[in-house]
């Protein structure tokens, strides 16, 4: 599917969005209020290696499916502590590991119960008819909610969570043995306006001085000269000026200071491997202008109206273009959302979203609820069953989440 304005976008997710508002109460459109637990470091020592548990593993070659996970038991809070502590990895190479320790809130529903299935990422699909939209045009894709969306150098997606930090997939920088190469020198690509550097350019009147022209203006006397090669080139800057008013824009890459990830992102349970915290959070050396996401928490998507999600990232068979899609939860669990949203390679670690309104107001805000993660197949009642798979925001994730973000997990209480 080619380029699709923004206003047919709009149009149709209003009109899906209030077909199903019809039926349903209010309540249901608003942000739930949950409490979140405190995240407090205990301690933080520098390693030599990778402390992943996956490192004697053999990696991503077995995998925990659903009868693998209905069979375990309940994570203990020394258990959630342990996958929660994290590993940090500096631009100069050197790697820290921090413990944690988490203060339940007085809500017991903060604790994540048995997830019911897990992800092994063989590919990404496109189920039937592709319904991504392409969102060619900076007019659109330099405007939020798509702005926030940005590109990772290991070939993956993310989203901005504050000025200086991004969401992606914890896969996108590690394998389960150690981080991938490159991930020292990360870099991420933020949409630029192009139009808008090259008008900064320009001299008195929006000419471009430069070379001979340059050498004219402080008294040269190839003036003829100049003026001709200036004809000639007129129309292809022209042509160019055009392209970058209307095309896709450029990006803008800034490299990343430090990356963070959960030391259960993937973890061993015996019959198999789980990676329900499949997710990093990059802060940048430089912070960004464009407008991020806030993080947020749905006990159940399915329950929302329609069970609606939404997420943009940038897929490798479409280069260079940000790519826009949304659709209903199939299935989930206390960890991961199922689902039939088109993707393919590249869309990995985007930020999975659904807008509500706030508690008590009139206003309606998107926030991030999950990372794609990508494809799966799963054993369901004794057959397979294909999906694309979302890492879902519980509350001890949304406290490590915004500990990283802001130092303080108690700024982030949602209640």
């Amino acid at each position: 599917m080619g380029p699709v304005p923004l206003s047919l976008l709009l149009s149709l997710c209003l009109a899906l969005f209030s077909a199903s508002a019809g039926s349903t109460g209010e309540d249901e459109y608003t942000w739930p209020q949950r409490k979140v637990p405190l995240l407090r470091s205990r301690r933080t020592v520098r390693l030599g290696s990778s402390s992943f548990s996956a490192e004697q593993q053999g990696g991503l070659q077995s995998t925990c499916g659903i009868e693998c996970q209905r069979n375990l038991a309940e994570p203990s809070l020394v258990m959630l502590e342990n996958m929660l502590s994290y590993e940090t990895l500096y631009e100069n190479g050197t790697r820290t590991l921090t413990t944690i320790a988490l203060h339940q809130a007085a809500d017991p529903t903060h604790l994540p119960t048995n997830s019911s299935s897990l992800r092994s990422r063989r590919k990404r699909a496109v189920y039937g008819l592709d319904t991504r939209f392409t969102i060619a045009n900076k007019q659109y894709s330099l405007k939020y909610p798509f702005s926030t969306s940005v590109k990772i150098s290991t070939g993956c997606s993310g989203v901005l969570l504050s000025p200086r930090h991004v969401l992606t997939a914890a896969h996108c920088v590690h394998n389960g043995l150690d981080y991938l190469k490159g991930t020292r020198k990360l870099s991420v690509g933020i949409l630029r306006d192009q139009s808008r550097r090259r008008k900064g350019k320009r001299g008195k009147g929006g000419k471009r001085r430069r070379g001979k022209e340059a050498r004219e203006v402080s008294g040269g006397d190839e003036h003829g000269e100049e003026k001709k090669r200036e004809r000639k080139s007129k129309g292809r800057r022209n042509r160019s000026r055009r392209s970058a008013e209307t095309g896709p824009p450029s990006f803008r890459w800034t490299r990343v200071r430090q990356t963070q990830v959960p030391k259960g992102w993937f973890k061993d349970v015996g019959d198999g491997t789980r990676a329900d915290y499949d997710y990093a959070v990059l802060e940048l050396k430089r912070a960004q202008k464009s407008q991020h996401m806030d993080l947020g928490i749905i006990p159940s998507v399915t329950k929302l109206p329609a069970g609606r999600i939404h997420f943009s990232g940038f897929d490798d068979d479409r280069p260079g273009n940000l790519v826009y899609r949304f659709c209903s939860v199939s299935e989930e669990s206390n960890e991961l959302l199922y689902q039939y949203c088109d993707a393919k390679p590249g869309s990995s670690g985007a930020g999975v979203y659904v807008r509500l309104k706030e508690p008590g107001k009139r206003k309606w805000k998107r926030k991030v609820i999950g990372v794609f993660s990508g494809h799966q197949q799963v054993e369901l009642n004794g057959a397979q069953q294909d999906y694309n798979v979302a890492v879902r925001i519980t509350p001890p994730k949304f406290a490590q989440i915004c500990y990283w973000v802001y130092g303080d997990s108690s700024q982030c209480q949602t209640t």
